[in-house]
Parts: C-alpha cells; sequence; structure tokens
C-alpha cells in the first residue's frame, strides 16, 4: 500500500529534485500541500503530486508545440 501523505524528502525523492525546490513548489503554490501541527512539518498527498506531474506534462506539452525543435540545434524561439 501506498503512503496517502507524502514528505518533503519522499516527494523530492519522486521527482528527482531538491527538498528546497519541493519547498518553492509548495510555497508559489504550484503544488499543493498542507502543514501539520505546531512546528509545521509540511505534507503532500499522493494525489496532490500526481496532479502535479500531470498538470506539469501537460504544460511541457503545450510548450513543445509553441516552440518548435529546429534542425540546427536551436528552439524557434532562440
Amino acid at each position: 500500500m501506498t503512503d496517502r501523505f507524502l514528505t518533503r524528502e519522499q516527494v523530492a525523492e519522486e521527482l528527482a529534485t531538491s527538498k528546497a525546490q519541493v519547498y518553492a513548489l509548495i510555497r508559489r503554490g504550484d503544488l499543493r500541500a498542507m502543514k501539520i501541527g505546531g512546528r509545521g512539518v509540511w505534507r503532500v498527498s499522493r494525489q496532490d503530486l500526481e496532479d502535479y506531474i500531470a498538470r506539469t506534462y501537460d504544460e511541457t506539452e503545450r510548450w513543445i508545440v509553441g516552440h518548435p525543435f529546429t534542425d540546427d540545434g536551436t528552439d524557434a524561439e532562440d
């Protein structure tokens, strides 16, 4: 059974990034999370992480469509 809630460390591991980057995603509102208890321990639900990943894939696909790859190795917008 998968954990319902993940720590910042677990999210960072799944996204292959740092805890600081996960915190930045949370603070910008890109990744939904909750702060628990007096010490402010952050938790991200498994579903919120999956939703973030799906949104990021969608945003990346839209970016790729808007920035076609050229044969000379540069993006059309460069």
